[in-house]
């Protein structure tokens, strides 16, 4: 019998013989890659502004103080785990909609001492007392007979990121851990500044969640009301942020502080545990204090494959890493740079190529130790070579064999680098939204939603049982040059993260922009296709574009059988810190959030 990779290898020769490869498209308008040279006085189009250039420390960060605070800890002889660990602690405070306490982490650090990277993969595990039938239930209860619920108890899962903080500062911090969550207790109790689109996100989070509880599907929303959600008789600083103020959590202070004190086991097996254990059993749940104590994250070591001058290296799965890489070495064998920058040419052989990735993921990702397959299979030259035979010039193909409806998660990516030359890649996230609705009592954050990530389907790579961790959408990312750190970058945002992982490798490599060009350029992003959930591809799915991609390419796109969508506001958000080979930084963040690049 054959394994279902060689059957997917076989279906992908099959295909590829089946799709005819030989028309062409001539009569598409080609983008010159000097288009909109000028707009600039430094010449680079797209660039809302130029990179930081820093010598010493360097932070890309969601949020301005979080950047700040990161280079507030390189500058007191802090590595740059200590200052990702400091930067992503005020992000839980000053970003809740998209990371916290209450969920999980992924890192790659570059190491400058051992001259190499290592990966970190800090995902929780289902409560081990829920089984495959009981979700079942759960979900037909909840009004879905085939997802597991987006919010509420059973979408938990063991949140890892404490773990991953305390795990990273053993072998790689210099300060102590007091000093680097010390920043985010003094805001949480005098008040942090919540910008205009994290307060957007907010208010979202608040509909959502409200419409959840109304409608039966969401156990206890109390706790949620009270800490972030409060419009009356809560004080100016207690009050839901509207853009224009602060917000104060001294809960979260609280459990910050006892962090401080008594390390990772006051979360995992301490006073945080059991107060999870204790409001988890009070409104029905299934995660327990055996669950939490039991949790430990994983040292990883990432997957990397070449694409032209430079390696790129994602991590591997439960994580979707491997997309980023199966599209790139498609791509890797077309000429993007003569088919010109936003053409109908490029454009359609990008989304063609994540088309296939995408069915890939579908088909063989999750939790590696149940699917019992190695991603790296999708990378070899053989297969890679018959995935990209079927991408035709001028239609798009039919659902690729095992080829995703939209998958969003509200996430947040952060970079940062030190003067000895360690450079930490870090990706933070709750899934989707603030998480779950559930904030446990007095603990000043809420419990992740990332076990909706499941299939409910017998047999399925990614179906839901006890003790494993989902199919994870959250990756870092970064790329060497001749085998040293070039890069360290990441593109927040559901299934956009590794579309954005493509693009902007792209257009640093193919059409020679700047780090902030390149991530301020217009974006696309599809969706539509198969899901590791067991969601079916909807046809061809769709293409949602920005507007700085013309209305030419976008017919042309549509005549080729792509459907397009207008820009919906989730292209994800972007960080990077590039090193150049004399040892300086650059650092460019994202024009679509709140965030800031700083260095020193």
């Amino acid at each position: 019998m054959r394994t279902g990779f060689e059957r997917a290898l076989a279906s992908a020769l099959l295909g590829a013989a089946l799709i005819a490869t030989s028309a062409s498209a001539q009569d598409a308008p080609v983008r010159d890659p000097n288009f909109g040279r000028g707009e600039r006085v430094s010449g680079q189009s797209f660039a809302t502004r130029s990179p930081v250039i820093a010598r010493n420390g360097a932070a890309a960060t969601a949020h301005p103080l979080a950047t700040q605070t990161a280079i507030d800890i390189l500058r007191a002889g802090g590595s740059a785990i200590d200052a990702a660990i400091a930067a992503n602690a005020m992000l839980g405070l000053v970003e809740p909609t998209g990371n916290g306490i209450g969920g999980d982490i992924f890192v790659i650090v570059w190491d400058p001492e051992t001259e190499r990277l290592y990966g970190y993969n800090g995902s929780g595990r289902t409560p081990r007392g829920m089984s495959l039938a009981e979700m079942r239930r759960e979900a037909r209860r909840r009004g879905n007979p085939d997802a597991v619920p987006s919010f509420g108890a059973a979408s938990v899962s063991v949140p890892g990121t404490v773990d991953g903080w305390f795990a990273l500062h053993e072998r790689f911090g210099r300060l102590p851990m007091s000093d680097l969550l010390a920043p985010t207790i003094r805001y949480a109790r005098e008040g942090a500044p919540i910008p205009q689109t994290i307060a957007m996100y907010w208010a979202n989070n608040r509909r959502r969640l409200e419409t959840e509880f109304a409608a039966g599907r969401l156990q206890e929303i109390a706790n949620a009301r009270a800490l972030y959600f409060c419009q009356e008789n809560c004080g100016e600083e207690r009050r839901m942020p509207d853009g224009h103020g602060m917000f104060r959590n001294p809960d979260l202070a609280n459990t910050l502080e006892l962090l401080s004190r008594d390390g990772r086991d006051a979360y995992y097996r301490g006073p945080v545990a059991r107060t999870i254990d204790a409001y988890i059993r009070r409104i029905g749940g299934w995660l327990r204090y055996d669950d939490l104590a039991r949790h430990e994250g994983e040292w990883v070591d990432p997957i990397c494959a070449p694409y032209r001058s430079v390696e790129v290296c994602e991590l591997p799965p439960n994580s979707q890493g491997v997309v980023a890489l199966q599209t790139l070495r498609i791509l890797e064998a077309f000429d993007l740079r003569g088919m010109g920058f936003l053409s109908a040419d490029s454009l359609h052989t990008q989304i063609e190529a994540t088309r296939l990735a995408f069915a890939d993921r579908a088909q063989f990702y999750g939790d590696p130790a149940f699917t019992g397959f190695d991603t790296r299979e999708l990378l070899t030259d053989e297969y890679t070579a018959a995935r990209r035979a079927m991408i035709s010039n001028d239609r798009a193909m039919p659902p690729p064999p095992h080829a995703e409806l939209r998958i969003d998660g509200d996430t947040t990516y952060l970079t940062t680098a030190d003067s000895n030359g360690m450079m930490v890649s870090l990706i933070q996230s709750n899934y989707r939204g603030m998480g779950s609705g559930l904030v446990p009592d007095g603990l000043g954050f809420m419990l992740q939603d990332r076990a909706e990530l499941f299939s409910l389907e017998r047999g399925h790579p990614n179906v839901y049982a006890p003790g494993r961790r989902p199919f994870q959408t959250i990756i870092p990312a970064f790329a060497l040059r001749d085998g040293q750190p070039w890069l360290a970058f990441g593109v927040m945002g559901g299934d956009m993260q590794p579309q954005g992982h493509v693009q902007i490798i792209i257009n640093l490599i193919d059409y020679d922009m700047d780090l902030q060009a390149a991530g301020d350029a217009a974006r696309y992003r599809f969706y539509g296709g198969a899901e590791p959930t067991g969601d079916e591809p909807d046809g061809v799915g769709f293409v949602a574009m920005e507007n700085g991609i013309l209305p030419d390419v976008r017919r042309e796109l549509e005549r080729r059988g792509h459907r397009i969508r207008g820009a919906d506001g989730s292209f994800g958000g972007y960080q990077a810190i590039l090193r150049q080979p004399n040892g300086v930084y650059e650092v460019a963040t994202e024009m679509r959030k709140d965030g800031s690049a700083g260095g020193y």
